[in-house]
Protein backbone atom coordinates (compact mmCIF):
# COMPACT_ATOMS: atom_id res chain seq x y z
CA UNK A 1 0.00 0.00 0.00
CA UNK A 2 1.22 3.41 -0.73
CA UNK A 3 2.68 5.45 1.70
CA UNK A 4 4.82 9.06 1.38
CA UNK A 5 7.64 10.68 3.45
CA UNK A 6 9.36 8.17 5.38
CA UNK A 7 7.88 5.04 4.65
CA UNK A 8 7.54 3.15 1.40
CA UNK A 9 6.71 4.48 -2.13
CA UNK A 10 5.56 2.12 -5.22
CA UNK A 11 4.88 4.86 -7.55
CA UNK A 12 4.87 4.45 -11.36
CA UNK A 13 4.73 7.72 -12.99
CA UNK A 14 3.37 8.08 -16.58
CA UNK A 15 4.24 11.20 -18.61
CA UNK A 16 0.93 12.06 -20.85
CA UNK A 17 -1.20 15.21 -21.89
CA UNK A 18 -3.94 15.57 -19.71
CA UNK A 19 -7.40 16.55 -20.55
CA UNK A 20 -6.60 19.96 -18.15
CA UNK A 21 -3.12 20.63 -20.30
CA UNK A 22 -5.42 20.77 -23.64
CA UNK A 23 -8.10 23.53 -21.98
CA UNK A 24 -5.42 25.36 -20.81
CA UNK A 25 -3.83 25.25 -24.67
CA UNK A 26 -7.34 26.10 -25.67
CA UNK A 27 -8.05 28.60 -23.28
CA UNK A 28 -4.76 30.71 -24.20
CA UNK A 29 -5.79 30.62 -28.32
CA UNK A 30 -9.59 31.93 -27.20
CA UNK A 31 -7.45 34.53 -25.04
CA UNK A 32 -5.87 35.77 -27.78
CA UNK A 33 -9.00 35.84 -29.68
CA UNK A 34 -11.12 37.20 -27.16
CA UNK A 35 -8.50 40.13 -27.26
CA UNK A 36 -8.48 40.43 -30.59
CA UNK A 37 -11.99 40.91 -30.63
CA UNK A 38 -12.35 43.16 -27.75
CA UNK A 39 -15.05 40.63 -25.84
CA UNK A 40 -15.41 38.14 -23.49
CA UNK A 41 -18.05 35.94 -24.53
CA UNK A 42 -15.84 34.14 -25.96
CA UNK A 43 -13.64 33.17 -23.23
CA UNK A 44 -17.01 32.50 -21.38
CA UNK A 45 -17.77 30.02 -23.80
CA UNK A 46 -14.38 28.22 -23.51
CA UNK A 47 -15.13 28.31 -19.61
CA UNK A 48 -18.10 26.49 -19.98
CA UNK A 49 -17.03 23.59 -22.45
CA UNK A 50 -13.84 23.09 -20.10
CA UNK A 51 -16.14 22.35 -17.23
CA UNK A 52 -18.51 20.22 -19.37
CA UNK A 53 -16.00 18.08 -20.30
CA UNK A 54 -14.53 17.19 -17.06
CA UNK A 55 -16.95 14.92 -16.98
CA UNK A 56 -16.25 11.68 -18.12
CA UNK A 57 -18.71 8.44 -19.52
CA UNK A 58 -19.34 7.49 -15.65
CA UNK A 59 -20.71 11.22 -14.55
CA UNK A 60 -18.04 11.01 -12.38
CA UNK A 61 -15.84 14.83 -11.88
CA UNK A 62 -13.88 16.68 -9.18
CA UNK A 63 -16.36 18.44 -7.08
CA UNK A 64 -13.98 19.65 -4.82
CA UNK A 65 -9.99 19.83 -4.20
CA UNK A 66 -8.99 21.05 -0.66
CA UNK A 67 -5.47 21.54 0.74
CA UNK A 68 -5.57 19.96 3.97
CA UNK A 69 -1.95 20.60 4.27
CA UNK A 70 0.56 19.35 7.31
CA UNK A 71 3.32 17.12 8.10
CA UNK A 72 3.69 13.20 7.33
CA UNK A 73 3.20 10.76 4.61
CA UNK A 74 -0.27 9.19 3.81
CA UNK A 75 -2.12 5.76 3.26
CA UNK A 76 -5.70 4.30 3.70
CA UNK A 77 -8.38 6.37 3.77
CA UNK A 78 -11.95 5.41 5.72
CA UNK A 79 -15.21 7.11 5.63
CA UNK A 80 -18.23 6.66 8.62
CA UNK A 81 -21.37 7.64 6.15
CA UNK A 82 -23.38 8.27 9.24
CA UNK A 83 -20.79 10.91 11.16
CA UNK A 84 -20.18 12.29 7.65
CA UNK A 85 -16.12 11.92 8.85
CA UNK A 86 -13.50 10.56 6.67
CA UNK A 87 -10.20 9.47 8.48
CA UNK A 88 -7.26 9.58 6.76
CA UNK A 89 -3.68 8.05 7.85
CA UNK A 90 -0.77 10.37 8.01
CA UNK A 91 2.08 8.52 9.07
CA UNK A 92 1.89 9.26 13.29
CA UNK A 93 -1.74 10.12 13.68
CA UNK A 94 -5.43 10.06 12.00
CA UNK A 95 -6.47 13.33 10.44
CA UNK A 96 -10.46 13.68 10.44
CA UNK A 97 -11.98 15.49 8.24
CA UNK A 98 -15.45 16.57 7.38
CA UNK A 99 -16.34 14.41 4.25
CA UNK A 100 -18.46 16.94 2.82
CA UNK A 101 -16.43 20.60 3.07
CA UNK A 102 -13.19 19.29 3.19
CA UNK A 103 -12.51 20.66 6.57
CA UNK A 104 -9.81 18.73 9.40
CA UNK A 105 -12.52 18.71 12.26
CA UNK A 106 -10.60 16.38 14.55
CA UNK A 107 -7.12 14.61 15.18
CA UNK A 108 -6.25 10.84 16.22
CA UNK A 109 -2.88 11.18 17.51
CA UNK A 110 0.31 8.74 18.41
CA UNK A 111 -0.71 6.15 16.16
CA UNK A 112 3.04 5.61 15.09
CA UNK A 113 3.15 4.18 11.38
CA UNK A 114 -0.49 3.96 11.25
CA UNK A 115 -1.89 2.42 7.53
CA UNK A 116 -5.45 2.01 8.19
CA UNK A 117 -8.67 2.80 9.98
CA UNK A 118 -11.54 0.32 10.61
CA UNK A 119 -14.94 1.28 11.98
CA UNK A 120 -17.63 -0.50 14.00
CA UNK A 121 -20.36 1.84 13.88
CA UNK A 122 -22.80 -0.46 16.25
CA UNK A 123 -19.91 -0.10 19.19
CA UNK A 124 -19.33 3.63 18.26
CA UNK A 125 -15.55 2.11 17.85
CA UNK A 126 -12.73 2.65 15.37
CA UNK A 127 -9.71 1.34 15.36
CA UNK A 128 -6.18 1.65 13.88
CA UNK A 129 -3.35 -0.60 12.57
CA UNK A 130 0.41 1.18 13.63
CA UNK A 131 3.15 -0.59 11.54
CA UNK A 132 5.46 0.73 13.61
CA UNK A 133 4.18 0.05 17.13
CA UNK A 134 2.67 -3.51 16.49
CA UNK A 135 -0.32 -2.15 17.82
CA UNK A 136 -4.07 -1.42 16.93
CA UNK A 137 -5.22 1.87 18.27
CA UNK A 138 -8.92 1.87 19.70
CA UNK A 139 -11.03 5.51 19.60
CA UNK A 140 -14.42 6.62 20.49
CA UNK A 141 -16.05 7.86 16.88
CA UNK A 142 -17.97 10.79 18.23
CA UNK A 143 -14.91 11.66 20.67
CA UNK A 144 -12.15 10.34 18.80
CA UNK A 145 -10.46 9.61 22.16
CA UNK A 146 -8.70 6.29 22.75
CA UNK A 147 -10.42 3.21 24.72
CA UNK A 148 -7.51 1.00 24.79
CA UNK A 149 -5.23 -1.08 22.78
CA UNK A 150 -4.61 -4.32 21.40
CA UNK A 151 -1.62 -5.72 20.27
CA UNK A 152 -0.66 -7.44 16.77
CA UNK A 153 2.17 -9.20 14.90
CA UNK A 154 4.81 -7.55 13.20
CA UNK A 155 3.96 -3.91 10.89
CA UNK A 156 0.14 -4.39 10.62
CA UNK A 157 -0.77 -2.79 7.32
CA UNK A 158 -4.41 -3.18 6.09
CA UNK A 159 -7.27 -3.57 8.15
CA UNK A 160 -10.99 -4.28 8.13
CA UNK A 161 -13.93 -5.03 10.62
CA UNK A 162 -15.91 -8.52 9.47
CA UNK A 163 -19.20 -7.82 10.52
CA UNK A 164 -20.07 -11.84 10.75
CA UNK A 165 -17.91 -12.61 13.93
CA UNK A 166 -17.57 -9.06 14.97
CA UNK A 167 -14.16 -9.05 14.85
CA UNK A 168 -11.31 -6.48 13.18
CA UNK A 169 -8.47 -7.97 11.22
CA UNK A 170 -5.01 -6.27 11.06
CA UNK A 171 -2.80 -7.81 7.98
CA UNK A 172 0.38 -7.86 9.24
CA UNK A 173 2.92 -7.45 6.36
CA UNK A 174 6.30 -7.96 8.53
CA UNK A 175 5.15 -11.63 9.35
CA UNK A 176 2.88 -13.26 6.61
CA UNK A 177 0.25 -13.16 8.98
CA UNK A 178 -3.75 -11.69 10.18
CA UNK A 179 -4.41 -10.85 13.89
CA UNK A 180 -8.09 -11.16 14.86
CA UNK A 181 -9.30 -8.76 17.68
CA UNK A 182 -12.59 -8.44 19.30
CA UNK A 183 -14.47 -5.58 18.90
CA UNK A 184 -16.58 -5.77 22.26
CA UNK A 185 -13.39 -6.29 24.53
CA UNK A 186 -10.70 -4.82 22.28
CA UNK A 187 -8.23 -8.17 22.72
CA UNK A 188 -6.49 -9.77 20.32
CA UNK A 189 -7.91 -13.32 20.26
CA UNK A 190 -5.66 -15.05 17.23
CA UNK A 191 -3.71 -14.93 14.66
CA UNK A 192 -3.64 -16.93 11.15
CA UNK A 193 -0.68 -17.81 9.20
CA UNK A 194 -0.93 -16.80 5.73
CA UNK A 195 1.81 -18.11 3.68
CA UNK A 196 2.69 -14.95 2.24
CA UNK A 197 2.59 -11.26 2.37
CA UNK A 198 -0.94 -9.83 2.60
CA UNK A 199 -1.91 -6.88 0.98
CA UNK A 200 -5.78 -5.84 0.70
CA UNK A 201 -8.65 -7.61 2.35
CA UNK A 202 -12.06 -7.61 2.21
CA UNK A 203 -15.22 -9.49 3.96
CA UNK A 204 -18.50 -11.01 2.35
CA UNK A 205 -20.29 -10.56 6.22
CA UNK A 206 -21.29 -14.17 5.47
CA UNK A 207 -18.90 -15.97 7.16
CA UNK A 208 -15.58 -15.21 4.76
CA UNK A 209 -12.80 -13.01 4.58
CA UNK A 210 -10.74 -12.51 2.02
CA UNK A 211 -6.86 -11.16 1.22
CA UNK A 212 -4.50 -10.37 -1.25
CA UNK A 213 -0.94 -12.30 -1.07
CA UNK A 214 0.84 -9.55 -2.99
CA UNK A 215 4.19 -11.44 -3.40
CA UNK A 216 3.08 -14.74 -4.46
CA UNK A 217 -0.01 -13.29 -6.67
CA UNK A 218 -3.20 -15.34 -4.59
CA UNK A 219 -6.07 -15.09 -2.92
CA UNK A 220 -6.83 -16.11 0.33
CA UNK A 221 -9.86 -17.14 1.81
CA UNK A 222 -10.21 -17.92 5.51
CA UNK A 223 -13.16 -18.12 7.92
CA UNK A 224 -12.72 -15.42 10.51
CA UNK A 225 -14.63 -17.40 13.68
CA UNK A 226 -12.31 -20.76 13.30
CA UNK A 227 -9.53 -18.69 12.18
CA UNK A 228 -9.07 -21.66 9.57
CA UNK A 229 -7.60 -21.00 6.05
CA UNK A 230 -10.24 -22.59 3.66
CA UNK A 231 -8.56 -21.90 0.23
CA UNK A 232 -5.77 -20.32 -1.55
CA UNK A 233 -6.05 -19.35 -4.95
CA UNK A 234 -3.83 -18.23 -7.57
CA UNK A 235 -5.06 -15.25 -9.38
CA UNK A 236 -3.21 -15.59 -13.15
CA UNK A 237 -3.10 -13.64 -15.47
CA UNK A 238 -3.30 -11.06 -12.15
CA UNK A 239 0.25 -10.17 -10.96
CA UNK A 240 1.16 -8.51 -7.45
CA UNK A 241 -2.48 -7.94 -6.34
CA UNK A 242 -3.03 -4.57 -4.28
CA UNK A 243 -6.38 -3.42 -3.78
CA UNK A 244 -9.77 -5.42 -3.20
CA UNK A 245 -13.19 -4.93 -3.35
CA UNK A 246 -16.23 -7.31 -3.22
CA UNK A 247 -19.58 -7.50 -4.85
CA UNK A 248 -21.14 -9.38 -1.62
CA UNK A 249 -24.46 -9.77 -3.32
CA UNK A 250 -22.52 -11.80 -5.99
CA UNK A 251 -19.24 -13.26 -4.01
CA UNK A 252 -17.54 -11.39 -6.66
CA UNK A 253 -13.99 -10.14 -5.79
CA UNK A 254 -12.11 -7.13 -7.48
CA UNK A 255 -8.62 -7.50 -7.19
CA UNK A 256 -6.58 -4.51 -8.64
CA UNK A 257 -3.16 -5.74 -10.42
CA UNK A 258 0.02 -4.06 -10.51
CA UNK A 259 0.45 -5.66 -14.34
CA UNK A 260 -2.59 -3.02 -14.99
CA UNK A 261 -5.45 -5.25 -14.76
CA UNK A 262 -8.33 -5.17 -12.53
CA UNK A 263 -9.19 -8.97 -12.04
CA UNK A 264 -12.57 -10.29 -11.04
CA UNK A 265 -12.80 -13.68 -9.00
CA UNK A 266 -15.67 -15.94 -8.01
CA UNK A 267 -15.41 -16.01 -4.30
CA UNK A 268 -16.74 -19.43 -4.18
CA UNK A 269 -14.66 -21.19 -6.64
CA UNK A 270 -11.45 -18.86 -7.38
CA UNK A 271 -11.97 -18.89 -10.87
CA UNK A 272 -10.75 -15.73 -12.53
CA UNK A 273 -14.03 -14.87 -14.51
CA UNK A 274 -12.88 -11.51 -16.17
CA UNK A 275 -10.12 -8.71 -16.42
CA UNK A 276 -10.30 -5.53 -17.51
CA UNK A 277 -7.16 -3.04 -18.45
CA UNK A 278 -6.88 -0.27 -15.77
CA UNK A 279 -4.55 2.42 -14.71
CA UNK A 280 -0.75 2.24 -13.73
CA UNK A 281 0.03 1.82 -10.15
CA UNK A 282 -2.97 0.53 -8.69
CA UNK A 283 -3.36 0.59 -5.23
CA UNK A 284 -6.95 0.56 -3.75
CA UNK A 285 -10.41 -0.42 -5.26
CA UNK A 286 -13.88 -0.20 -4.49
CA UNK A 287 -17.54 -1.46 -5.43
CA UNK A 288 -20.40 0.80 -5.39
CA UNK A 289 -23.56 -2.20 -5.65
CA UNK A 290 -25.76 0.65 -6.24
CA UNK A 291 -24.14 1.78 -9.98
CA UNK A 292 -22.36 -1.42 -10.36
CA UNK A 293 -19.15 0.49 -10.65
CA UNK A 294 -15.88 -1.01 -10.11
CA UNK A 295 -13.20 1.50 -9.42
CA UNK A 296 -9.42 1.25 -9.32
CA UNK A 297 -7.04 4.25 -8.23
CA UNK A 298 -3.66 4.89 -9.41
CA UNK A 299 -0.26 6.77 -8.95
CA UNK A 300 -0.41 7.67 -12.49
CA UNK A 301 -2.82 10.57 -11.73
CA UNK A 302 -6.49 8.61 -12.77
CA UNK A 303 -9.00 6.33 -11.93
CA UNK A 304 -10.38 3.70 -13.78
CA UNK A 305 -14.22 2.94 -13.52
CA UNK A 306 -15.40 -0.26 -15.10
CA UNK A 307 -19.05 -1.77 -14.91
CA UNK A 308 -20.37 -4.90 -14.14
CA UNK A 309 -22.50 -5.20 -16.71
CA UNK A 310 -23.17 -8.99 -15.61
CA UNK A 311 -21.96 -11.41 -12.73
CA UNK A 312 -19.57 -12.36 -15.82
CA UNK A 313 -18.98 -10.27 -17.69
CA UNK A 314 -16.92 -6.38 -17.10
CA UNK A 315 -16.28 -3.39 -19.04
CA UNK A 316 -14.08 -0.22 -19.29
CA UNK A 317 -16.74 2.53 -18.54
CA UNK A 318 -14.27 5.79 -17.97
CA UNK A 319 -10.67 7.03 -16.73
CA UNK A 320 -10.83 10.04 -14.42
CA UNK A 321 -8.28 12.57 -14.40
CA UNK A 322 -6.76 13.17 -10.99
CA UNK A 323 -3.63 14.08 -9.41
CA UNK A 324 -0.32 12.13 -9.38
CA UNK A 325 0.49 10.11 -6.42
CA UNK A 326 -3.27 9.95 -5.50
CA UNK A 327 -3.01 6.15 -5.20
CA UNK A 328 -5.42 5.61 -2.19
CA UNK A 329 -8.94 5.81 -2.65
CA UNK A 330 -12.52 5.50 -0.56
CA UNK A 331 -15.85 5.33 -1.63
CA UNK A 332 -18.65 6.93 -0.31
CA UNK A 333 -21.82 4.61 -0.32
CA UNK A 334 -24.21 7.02 0.79
CA UNK A 335 -23.50 9.52 -2.22
CA UNK A 336 -21.66 8.26 -3.76
CA UNK A 337 -18.65 10.21 -4.13
CA UNK A 338 -14.90 9.22 -4.05
CA UNK A 339 -11.97 10.85 -2.12
CA UNK A 340 -8.79 10.58 -2.95
CA UNK A 341 -5.47 12.42 -1.49
CA UNK A 342 -1.84 13.26 -3.20
CA UNK A 343 0.52 16.06 -3.00
CA UNK A 344 2.78 17.97 -4.80
CA UNK A 345 6.02 16.42 -5.31
CA UNK A 346 9.71 17.93 -6.27
CA UNK A 347 12.01 16.57 -8.94
CA UNK A 348 13.13 12.95 -8.30
CA UNK A 349 16.92 13.11 -7.23
CA UNK A 350 19.48 11.05 -8.86
CA UNK A 351 20.07 7.72 -8.11
CA UNK A 352 23.16 6.64 -6.32
CA UNK A 353 24.30 3.35 -5.59
CA UNK A 354 23.37 3.76 -1.74
CA UNK A 355 19.55 4.87 -3.43
CA UNK A 356 19.07 3.06 -6.84
CA UNK A 357 15.24 4.08 -6.94
CA UNK A 358 15.38 7.19 -5.31
CA UNK A 359 11.88 9.22 -3.86
CA UNK A 360 10.47 12.56 -5.36
CA UNK A 361 10.20 14.87 -2.25
CA UNK A 362 6.82 15.66 -0.89
CA UNK A 363 6.69 19.78 -1.15
CA UNK A 364 5.44 20.63 2.58
CA UNK A 365 2.35 21.48 3.08
CA UNK A 366 0.60 20.61 -0.06
CA UNK A 367 -1.30 17.39 1.43
CA UNK A 368 -4.34 17.77 -0.45
CA UNK A 369 -8.24 15.91 -0.63
CA UNK A 370 -10.33 15.56 -3.72
CA UNK A 371 -13.37 14.59 -3.55
CA UNK A 372 -15.34 13.14 -7.16
CA UNK A 373 -19.05 13.09 -7.35
CA UNK A 374 -21.52 13.06 -10.07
Amino acid sequence: MFECGSTEIREVFVTSITRKAWTSCAGILVLGVGLVAGGRSILKAQDAGASQSATGKSGYHLIKKVKLGGEGGWDYLTVDPASRRLFISRGTHVMVVDADEGKVVGDIPNTQGVHGIALVPEMNKGFTSNGKTATSTIFDIKTLQPLGEATTEKNPDAIIYDPSSKRVFTFNGGSDSATAIDAATGKAVGTIALGGGPEFAASDGKGHVFVNLEDKSQLVKFDPVTLKIEKTWPLAPCESPSGLAIDTEHEILIVGCHNKMMAFVNGSTGQVIGTVPICQGVDANRFDPATDFAFASCGDGTVTVAHEDSPDKFSVVDTIPTQRGARTMELDSSNHNLYLVSADFGATPAATPEHPRPRPPIIPDTFTLLIYGK
